[in-house]
């Protein structure tokens, strides 16, 4: 059963330019046809294979709801290198509801946020150090893995939207089962999230919703079903043969 949905859809203008590169992206291709992506869970996933465009509208949907493009709140407004596609412009949301809270949270360009954060502090203009609502620790202090689960365990509040884009990339297996931990504790604050993974131990979140990208287009999925699972479970099963099989070398 679904506690909150702040986004219940996003709806495709099919108005791109012809020429831009976004054409080529699967999840174009599939936006093009359906018009219209349904979130049913306060927990979505996004998961398929490198090139399939998961990022791509995670960004595009965390931008048209407000957030910077580089992460944080909506009060973040620093650019350190304008990057972003221009999807965000042509896809409208659907919203049920008003977020309190809300984060986009991004494994790859966590650096720029603390360091916006450390520079936000060093005017005069604030009564209290940003920092704080953070634990108290500058993020820059603190290794890749703890400051990203460091933000989630101070700074996610409940009644929120919430999205995050691979946390995996900076958090280790056990970490990630620390995040879930925090995801169930939001999610039973009404907090909805939205997240692109490749990884396995994340998309075991009971009730989540897992929307698998591929050439083919976009179909909702058990998360024994994924690729990344039916791999993951196989190599683990039996990494000699699969390793055998990889480097074609007999005495493995």
């Amino acid at each position: 059963m679904i506690s909150a949905n702040y986004i219940s859809s996003i709806l495709f203008d099919d108005k791109l330019d012809k020429n831009s590169y976004l054409n080529d992206l699967p999840i174009i291709k599939y936006l093009s046809k359906e018009k219209e992506l349904c979130f049913s869970s306060s927990v979505t996933f996004f998961v398929g294979e490198n090139g399939t465009g998961k990022s791509t509208l995670l960004e595009a949907i965390a931008v048209a709801y407000g957030f910077n493009a580089e992460g944080g709140s909506k009060n973040f407004t620093f650019s350190t290198n304008s990057t972003h596609s221009e999807l965000y412009e042509h896809i409208a949301i659907g919203k049920k509801g008003f977020a309190k809270d809300g984060f986009f949270l991004r494994a790859e360009s966590l650096y720029n946020v603390a360091t916006n954060i450390d520079d936000m502090d060093k005017l005069p203009s604030f009564d209290a150090p940003i920092i704080e609502g953070y634990g108290g620790v500058s993020l820059h202090n603190q290794s890749h893995g703890e400051s990203f689960l460091s933000i989630v365990q101070n700074r996610f509040f409940g009644n929120g939207l919430y999205i995050l884009d691979e946390p995996e990339a900076a958090l280790s297996p056990n970490r990630l089962l620390s995040l879930m931990v925090e995801m169930n504790s939001l999610v039973k604050k009404d907090s909805q999230f939205i997240i692109a993974t490749h990884s396995p131990i994340l998309m075991t979140f009971p009730n989540a919703q897992i929307l698998e990208f591929s050439q083919d287009g976009i179909k909702s999925v058990k998360y024994q079903d994924t690729e990344h699972f039916r791999l993951t479970k196989n190599f683990l099963e039996n990494p000699e043969k699969m390793l055998h099989y990889l480097l074609l070398n007999k005495d493995i």
